[in-house]
């Protein structure tokens, strides 16, 4: 038996002891003076009480023993509860002995957060969260990486288990390229970012590393289903994002996943930083087209701001141009632009865009257009969340172009 558990099995028995003992002191304590009252007056009188003082008598002795009885249970009771606090001091000791360590050498907690709530260990970038409004302050951890601010406590969830099993280091060109790869399947996008993750300290400082973990990032806040998740990744994925773009300006892609995570982020903020966070993703997405004028990606993101301007009703533009400023303003028919763009650079692009583009067709009333386009839809198969989407509102327009 290890010394730990000797020492559990003596506090035990210590305990056990202590309760009994108390328990006979108290019941001889509460009993003994009743009895040695009560009982040698009985006996000397005999006859001589009538019925009705017997059972008087035998009334008091039994509320006497009611009396004994519900002291006895609360006794139990508490020593129930003194079992329980034992028992919890116990658990709690070598957490407490965890966190004096951890603050005596300066270290931070580490926060763990999968998308898929799975209980694997792993190392994540250290988050703290501050919520004094409904913007999120972000600011560079000691590695390099994200420490972020909330109104609440830390949380620590689970983080996926390392799926690194390479035997000898990658070199950066390597390692980038088996990442890109591993992303191109939706299933793999968090072997990807793991991937990523196990080199972070690594190749922190490499701009193309940069990029491709923020967009990583970007990747693990779709893919979760957690709102307090989703925010994490996203807000860490747009600082990584932020850090690429200061340290190279005249990558696109730096600029391209800065302007999506801002996005991402933007679907936790209020209503003045949803505005905030639009002009930024619009100006970084301007850039990222003027530095990678053949990413099809790119004119898709555009596509949908521009149709998602267009949609705005007059009321609302006039609501957000009085609290907010100047509003962007674009037309079904600029979105419309870009969507084609995408078919030219990239046919059978995505499902998504074959949807907008029969949108676009459909609000330009050119029924024949929109309905080949959602023929084409319909032939692509669904490999991402976006594209399941996109099949459910093909449907609906199908249908209604039968009906």
């Amino acid at each position: 038996m290890s010394h730990s558990a000797n020492k559990e099995l003596i506090l035990g028995i210590m305990v056990g002891i202590t309760g009994i003992s108390l328990l006979l002191l108290w019941y001889h304590k509460v009993r003994k003076p009743s009895t040695a009252m009560n009982l040698p007056k009985f006996l000397s009188l005999g006859n001589a009480y009538d019925s009705m003082t017997l059972q008087d008598e035998m009334h008091n002795d039994q509320g006497r023993q009611l009396q004994i009885l519900e002291k006895l249970n609360e006794l139990l009771t508490n020593m129930e509860e003194l079992k329980e606090e034992i028992r919890v001091l116990k658990e709690t000791i070598p957490k407490l002995e965890e966190y004096v360590h951890g603050e005596l050498g300066g270290k931070t907690a580490t926060h763990r957060i999968s998308p898929q709530h799975r209980a694997r260990k792993r190392r994540l970038a250290t988050v703290h969260s501050s919520g004094t409004s409904n913007s999120s302050e972000e600011a560079e951890s000691e590695g390099g990486y994200i420490t972020a601010s909330t109104d609440t406590e830390e949380q620590s969830f689970p983080v996926p288990k390392a799926l690194n099993t390479h035997a000898e280091e990658l070199n950066l060109d390597v390692l980038l390229r088996k990442a890109d790869n591993l992303r191109a399947k939706e299933t793999s996008k968090t072997e990807s970012f793991e991937l990523l993750d196990d080199y972070k300290e690594k190749f922190r400082d490499e701009v193309e590393f940069i990029w491709r973990f923020a967009r990583a990032y970007g990747d693990m806040s779709e893919l979760s289903t957690n709102i307090q998740e989703k925010k994490h990744f996203a807000n860490i994925g747009k600082t990584l994002a932020e850090k690429a773009v200061t340290r190279a300006p005249m990558n696109g892609h730096c600029h391209l996943w800065y302007a999506v995570l801002c996005g991402y982020v933007s679907e936790f903020e209020g209503l003045q930083n949803k505005v905030n966070y639009g002009h930024r993703f619009k100006e970084h997405l301007d850039k990222a087209i003027q530095l990678l004028p053949e990413e099809p990606f790119l004119y898709y993101l555009n596509g949908r701001y521009c149709y998602a301007i267009s949609k705005l009703s007059w009321i609302e533009k006039k609501m957000a141009a009085t609290l907010f400023g100047k509003i962007p303003s674009s037309t079904v028919q600029e979105a419309l632009q870009n969507f084609l763009k995408v078919e030219d650079l990239h046919p059978r692009f995505s499902k998504s865009n074959y949807m907008y583009l029969a949108k676009c067709y459909i609000d330009l009333k050119q029924t024949k257009e929109a309905m080949k386009f959602c023929n084409l839809a319909e032939q692509l198969p669904c490999v991402t969340k976006e594209d399941k989407m996109a099949h459910e509102d093909m449907k609906k327009m199908c249908t209604a172009f039968k009906g």
